[in-house]
């Protein structure tokens, strides 16, 4: 073997040369590394600061009541809450201020994010027209039927002497006759005038007790008898509460206290006795489920 000393130290400085480009390297790819970490985790925090400005993360706001609003004053409320609000439905209930607030969804109290569109059901402005039926000849409930049918309302029973009770003889609104054909608007209430037969002239007081608003007048109108008075107590607040409401009390009762028959002074309850075709009902309402009794 030869050995050359000037060849051994080039061999040396060569295998030198390549530990330091190793050493380089290395290092190059650390730093490359790290930068790229570094610049992900900036990344990501400017993400979820962005997404939490965006979804207002952990504020959450209440919903407003907005029924009985216009929409001018419920618009104004909902920007000052930070929301907004759109109409996109309508309906007509004769009982409510036209161009009020109905419904709404999200439903009072619920938690939405700032910014949230509400959606509106507002009370229309113009009434639905429906056109009066011919009744001159049906019986009570086939009227009754025909103009629930059409979008009206039985309201009183007026009784006269006639060959056959229930028998309608004439139909009238707001006092005077009204003509079949005419355009009215939807649930105006419209008074019967019904036949009387003086062999046929009684009927029996139902019991009302825990029914719905308009369950009890049916059962009142199916009785022959007219609602007198609704008096609805301070659990009714508006009148989705009134259509819930059950019946508490009634006047006259459909039971009577009398005297047990072992001649102890202790009372019973039996049936009322009869009365006259005509005759009216109050009813007291109520949506307090403590309010109402329970019938032994």
């Amino acid at each position: 073997m030869i050995y050359s000393p000037g060849l051994g130290i080039c061999i040396y400085m060569a295998k030198k040369e390549d530990t330091k480009k190793k050493d380089f390297r290395g290092k190059w790819i650390v730093v490359n590394l790290a930068g790229a970490f570094g610049v992900a985790a900036v990344l990501l925090a400017a993400a979820i600061v962005g997404l939490n400005l965006v979804t207002k993360h952990n504020k959450e706001l209440v919903v407003p009541d907005f029924s009985n609003m216009t929409v001018a004053e419920a618009s104004s409320f909902a920007s000052a809450s930070h929301m907004r609000v759109d109409v996109t439905d309508s309906v007509f209930v004769k009982r409510m201020k036209k161009g009020t607030v109905y419904r709404q969804n999200p439903q009072p109290g619920s938690k939405v994010k700032e910014g949230r569109r509400v959606s509106l059901t507002i009370n229309a402005v113009n009434a639905k027209k429906v056109t009066m039926p011919n009744l001159i000849g049906y019986s009570m409930r086939q009227a009754k039927a025909e103009l629930l049918s059409r979008g009206l309302v039985l309201g009183k029973l007026i009784y006269v002497e006639d060959i056959a009770t229930n028998n309608v003889l004439s139909q009238m609104m707001n006092g005077k006759m009204i003509e079949p054909g005419t355009q009215i608007e939807s649930e105006s209430v419209i008074d019967l005038e019904l036949g009387l037969n003086s062999s046929d002239c009684m009927t029996y007081i139902p019991d009302l007790t825990g029914m719905k608003f308009l369950t009890a007048i049916d059962a009142i109108h199916d009785n022959s008898l007219n609602v007198h008075r609704m008096v609805f107590d301070k659990s009714v607040r508006d009148y989705d509460d009134s259509l819930n409401a059950v019946v508490y009390k009634q006047e006259p009762d459909f039971q009577q206290m009398v005297p047990a028959e072992d001649g102890s002074k202790a009372e019973i309850a039996v049936p009322a006795e009869p009365v006259a075709i005509g005759d009216s009902i109050s009813i007291y309402l109520t949506v307090n489920p403590s309010r109402i009794p329970v019938r032994q």
